[in-house]
């Protein structure tokens, strides 16, 4: 019988609309690609190329469960460096990508009935991750008027002797939009309730407008992930890690052991040099994002679709699709058989994602345009 943890589990809906588009182009139609929030750059030849030695020089073998020290010593140093935080390496876990570090955060957390406070809308992930450890995740509604982010009151009330943390995740998947200074201070002095801030740093790096600060600049009572898959163009390497406070390290460590035993050896050695060497390729592509961004936005207000607050960081525009649909999923849909173009429904991040549509510029600005001329076509039929 299969059980109850994996038949239950919601699909990830961007995901599903993925394979839909390939299923279409499979059939020869020609679908521009919107939905996905992977980069469409290759991952810079300095990283490459420390790979390649690494693989040369016999780093195929496990490494310690907790990373290699120079990758550990590394990420402690960017912190220190880019942020004016202490970390000691100690506190930093490798992981094989930020999924597995989620997981074992929240493996750690959290005991069977114990609650996260997420944000509505949010990553599709974190509540079934919270869910398949058996916690409760708790979602408190945050508004386009706000930038899609917290108030005070909302997380407050809904606080309660089973809260063990709250998620944040800026910039953030799926709106883009950063934290302010004054918002991640009032979340981290609720930490001096007991509770633990997680916070989701792996679009540092790619901001526009204004600077992300990491949660450890308001306090050490915080869980960070972050990883090299989004600023890097490292999906497909799997290399992400964690920041800890020390007493939860051994456990996690445990867990790890058990679960994954550790990253791949000459992928750490390739993560080395993305911190220490990579600079000037990262740049490069955060300036290319940024201007498809700023094109992306003007389009998009143009068609018809509503940003009230214009996103600041990663890779994603959370448009209003409310003039057209109601309905975001049959609208993506709609959308991709129609006018060939593949989007993310709002409802895949939470029902105060329904009635958007997210965008990605992970794409080249000449597929951007083409996607846009696409959607003015089909729009301007459909009314």
């Amino acid at each position: 019988m299969i059980s109850g943890r994996s038949g239950n589990i919601p699909p990830f809906i961007v995901m599903e609309i993925l394979e839909k588009a390939m299923a279409l182009e499979r059939e020869g139609r020609s679908i521009i690609h919107m939905e996905v929030g992977e980069p469409d750059f290759d991952t810079p030849d300095c990283i490459k190329q420390a790979a390649c030695r690494a693989l040369q020089e016999g780093s195929t073998h496990y490494t310690p469960s907790l990373g290699l020290p120079e990758l550990r010593e590394a990420v402690a140093l960017h912190y220190r460096e880019k942020y004016g935080v202490d970390v000691d390496a100690e506190r930093v876990v490798v992981t094989s990508g930020t999924s597995p570090a989620l997981l074992l955060i929240y493996a750690a957390l959290l005991d069977p009935g114990d609650e996260i406070i997420l944000s509505d809308p949010g990553y599709a992930c974190y509540p079934n991750m919270v869910e398949f450890v058996e916690g409760v995740p708790v979602r408190v509604l945050v508004r386009e008027e706000d930038g899609f982010s917290y108030r005070h009151e909302g997380i407050v009330s809904h606080l309660t002797p089973r809260t063990r943390a709250i998620m944040i995740n800026s910039p953030s998947n799926p709106t883009g939009n950063l934290l302010d200074v004054e918002t991640m201070r009032d979340i981290a002095s609720l930490a001096c309730r007991g509770l633990y801030v997680i916070s989701d740093e792996i679009y540092h790096g790619l901001v526009y407008e204004g600077r992300e600060h990491t949660i450890l600049e308001f306090t050490d009572h915080a869980f960070v992930v972050n990883g090299f898959s989004k600023l890097y163009a490292m999906t497909g390497w799997r290399l992400g890690y964690l920041i800890a406070p020390l007493p939860f390290i051994r456990p996690i460590q445990k867990m790890q052991q058990n679960l994954f035993i550790s990253a791949n050896s000459f992928v750490q050695h390739a993560g080395i040099a993305a911190l220490r060497e990579a600079g000037e390729a990262v740049e490069e592509m955060r300036l290319l994002y940024d201007r498809r961004r700023r094109f992306l936005l003007e389009a998009l207000r143009e068609l018809g679709f509503g940003v009230r607050v214009e996103p600041q960081g990663a890779f994603y525009i959370l448009a209003n699709a409310r003039r057209f649909a109601d309905d975001s999923y049959a609208f993506a849909l709609e959308l991709l058989e129609k006018a060939g173009v593949a989007v993310t429904p709002g409802i895949d991040f939470g029902q105060g994602g329904e009635g958007y549509i997210r965008f990605s510029y992970t794409t080249s600005l000449e597929n951007i345009e083409e996607g846009v001329e696409r959607l003015r076509s089909y729009l301007g039929s459909r009314r």
